[in-house]
């Protein structure tokens, strides 16, 4: 029986020699898995969505994981439509979908086939402004202007969502609501925020698009 004298192996030749042999199993191992994994992994599944964006009709194939959010700021580059914190929390990427305010950011493209959405882009553009935009400026409804495109899309919905009597926690019943109040309006806006605190200049403006006072 061969004694170790007659196989010297030092403790870097051995280190080398475990090093080869994983090499050597590395290559003989069947690709083929592998190469499927890595196909599952860069091609995730797909589906085709068709919605009208701001009167264009849109036809896209997204990942199913991609948000309303990015879909609109990523593929349609409609970048307008600001992302905040990305958990619904402050507004900033309100949109209006058939005639609704959302938060896009929690809602899945693939949902809304088929929807009208309208972005700030599709309210009023430079020199021809939607009178809630206008009211904005004159107002000085803004500081950073971060949020300001959340505010005005979610400000046009809440003026909607009043003409149509649809309550609020102020309002307990739809006889309430037609009226415009600023704890009313204050309540209705509570989910968009302004980290600069421009509260009251976006009330103001809001009273003064819709045209009463309060």
């Amino acid at each position: 029986m061969p004694t170790p004298e007659e196989f010297p192996v030092s403790r870097r030749g051995l280190i080398t020699g475990g090093a080869v042999s994983v090499a050597a199993v590395s290559i003989a191992a069947p690709s083929t898995g592998v190469a499927a994994a890595n196909k599952a992994v860069t091609q995730p599944p797909t589906a085709r969505v068709a919605f009208n964006v701001n009167g264009t009709a849109h036809d896209l194939e997204l990942d199913t994981r991609t948000t309303l959010l990015d879909a609109l700021r990523e593929h349609l580059r409609l970048t307008g439509t600001k992302k905040g914190c990305d958990h619904g929390q402050c507004g900033a990427c309100t949109v209006i979908v058939d005639g609704r305010r959302i938060n896009s950011c929690l809602s899945l493209a693939v949902m809304h086939d088929g929807d009208k959405i309208t972005t700030i882009e599709g309210l009023g553009l430079p020199g021809n402004l939607h009178p809630m935009q206008q009211a904005f400026v004159v107002h000085d409804g803004y500081q950073c202007g971060y949020c300001t495109p959340g505010q005005i899309c979610s400000a046009v919905a809440v003026l909607d969502e009043i003409k149509a009597g649809i309550p609020s926690h102020v309002t307990a019943d739809l006889t309430d609501a037609p009226t415009v109040t600023r704890p009313e309006l204050r309540e209705r806006m509570s989910g968009n925020i302004c980290r600069c605190g421009a509260y009251s200049n976006i009330v103001d403006a809001i009273v003064d698009a819709a045209g009463v006072k309060a």
